[in-house]
């Protein structure tokens, strides 16, 4: 189910939570080699709108700690998730 933007009880747990499952998303499916893919366009888009709204502070947490969990190495998260810079 796609975040509503528009929605008045959007809560900020919800945006933080769409970055989470991406970048989970992400590390599942570039570096641990899940046997299923967990990368949707929804969950992308979802997260990269929240992006707009989340500090980025929040974003580098947010990766920082994934990374750590799950043994990846930080600019190489970065540059998983952002390919083109």
């Amino acid at each position: 189910m796609a975040l509503d933007f528009n929605d008045p009880d959007l809560e900020f747990s919800d945006l933080v939570y769409a970055y989470q499952s991406w970048v989970m998303a992400v590390i599942n499916d570039e570096k641990l080699g899940g046997e299923e893919t967990l990368l949707t366009d929804e969950i992308a888009d979802d997260a990269l709108n929240a992006m707009r709204f989340l500090p980025g502070e929040v974003t580098s947490a947010i990766e920082t700690s994934l990374a750590r969990v799950y043994d990846v190495d930080a600019d190489e998260l970065a540059s998983l998730l952002f390919p083109e810079g």
